[in-house]
């Protein structure tokens, strides 16, 4: 291997290091989502009036639901699950990239549609617009990586395959 090659798959590693990162946190905190918004409830103030309505409203749906109904919190686990194991999909690209450009594809994907799943289901289920562009957000922050990622793997495969950069 090339030390060209050896940068490429250095920063292609980075980059899918940092959006793991994102996606196992993500999972973590979905976990203890009415702790957190506890805490949010704590510190009100430092919020915009608009931002202050919503996390009252969303902080008292999620204590009356818990106390009613705790099995509910159990669809918030199992998303927090599945960022966890979307995140170790992408073992398969830090390992090999070229041979699993697949899944950054996929990813990439997967962050464009956040956006439809945001703005259909969004107004169905009665969800703020800025909170709709605050789920669109994860789309363009996790997109970025995976577009970067994808790049540099792109040239990876073309120095592997014809043993000069394109």
């Amino acid at each position: 291997m090339n030390p060209t090659q050896i940068q490429l798959k250095r920063k292609i590693k980075r980059w899918l290091i940092f959006l793991m990162a994102g996606l196992v946190l993500s999972g973590i905190t979905a976990f203890p989502i009415e702790s957190e918004l506890a805490i949010a409830m704590s510190n009100i103030n430092i919020f915009s009036p608009k931002m202050q309505h919503w996390l009252t409203t969303i902080y008292t749906a999620v204590t009356h639901t818990n106390a009613q109904y705790p099995y509910l919190s159990y669809g918030t686990d199992w998303l927090a699950f599945a960022h966890i194991v979307i995140a170790i999909a992408f073992i398969g690209p830090l390992r090999d990239p070229v041979r699993n450009v697949w899944v950054l594809q996929f990813g990439m994907i997967a962050c464009v549609l956040i956006f439809p799943l945001a703005f259909i289901a969004g107004p169905v289920r009665h969800i703020p617009l800025f909170w709709q562009l605050v789920d669109c957000s994860f789309g363009v922050i996790g997109i970025i990586p995976l577009y970067v990622a994808c790049r540099y793997t792109y040239q990876l495969e073309n120095i592997t395959n014809n043993g000069h950069f394109k």
